[in-house]
């Protein structure tokens, strides 16, 4: 059986989440794998589940049946947002403006949900307004600067500056060991979640060693998962507080110290160029271990 739809509520989601919200009795293995048959079509074309449905849009389902393409009742966990939650992620906020926030992100909270996660940044913002949206990502252990649009508008302006690498990063690490090189730039294979090789680029600088402890200043030009931390122990200065990298480390007790130092980039021929003051636990093992705090990071940035 054929079912068409013409798309008048719910446009501006992706394809799969569109037909989720339809038909929640589908799975996202069975939604990818009749598009790819071409089961699912859009205008009568082929699509992919990535794609932004838009208002008047025809969706045609070649193989409809009212048993497989069903409505089931779901009980969500709901989740709680608690006075002290909202108080971290308010005093967290460095700046804003009616499009977008950015935050300095504390650590332990993750950015976005899962299966063992009860509360992160996306729980947080969805509660604050349902038209935010994340539009990167950071470990649940690092800190630093995250960006969330506001709107729809700029989640895919960000996606797209992301894309074209326009959006500069800059992150501080407390290492242990020391890199072979002062300031060098890292081609790095890495498995993704399909286990599949990566590349990865990246460049560094060290700024300051003492004791077998190194401060390196990190540039990423790719966004993959664990990308610095990958880097630093091939590098041979494994970060500090890393429990899946540096395992061996003195250091297991400590928290991760990784930190989104700087972001900058243009919009609107406007320059925005953000920095993170560095957390309590990466000030306090500094000052610990007699290591110099070197405060005034962004005058390496147009060095590395």
């Amino acid at each position: 059986m054929i079912k068409n739809i013409k798309i008048i509520k719910n446009f501006d989601l992706r394809l799969d989440k569109y037909l989720k919200n339809l038909y929640s009795s589908l799975t996202q293995g069975f939604i990818e794998r009749n598009i790819r048959k071409k089961n699912i079509l859009i205008n009568d074309s082929r699509t992919k589940s990535n794609y932004i449905v838009k208002l008047n849009d025809n969706l045609k389902i070649l193989n409809y049946h009212e048993k497989i393409y069903k409505n089931k009742i779901i009980f969500k966990k709901t989740n709680n947002i608690s006075n002290k939650d909202l108080e971290n992620f308010n005093k967290s906020i460095i700046f804003q403006n009616n499009d977008f926030v950015v935050l300095n992100k504390w650590t332990e909270i993750a950015t976005q949900g899962g299966s063992k996660i009860n509360i992160s940044i996306d729980h947080i913002i969805k509660n604050i307004n349902s038209n935010y949206r994340l539009v990167h990502r950071l470990d649940k252990e690092t800190t630093g600067l995250l960006l969330i649009a506001k709107n729809l508008s700029y989640a895919k302006y960000f996606s797209l500056l992301f894309k074209q690498k326009k959006i500069n990063k800059f992150y501080i690490a407390l290492c242990e060991g020391i890199p072979k090189n002062d300031i060098s730039q890292v081609n790095l294979q890495v498995k993704n979640k399909k286990q599949k090789f990566e590349n990865t680029l990246t460049n560094y600088k060290l700024i300051y060693k003492k004791n077998s402890l190194s401060q390196i200043l990190y540039n990423p030009k790719t966004g993959k998962t664990h990308q610095l931390r990958i880097v630093s122990k091939n590098l041979g200065c494994p970060i500090i507080g890393d429990k899946k990298y540096n395992s061996s480390s003195k250091f297991k007790k400590e928290k991760l110290m990784l930190h989104a130092y700087s972001l900058n980039f243009r919009i609107e021929n406007k320059d925005y160029d953000f920095v993170a003051d560095l957390p309590d636990h990466f000030l306090s093992f500094s000052k610990i271990n007699k290591l110099r705090i070197n405060k005034n990071f962004h005058k390496n940035l147009d060095t590395i």
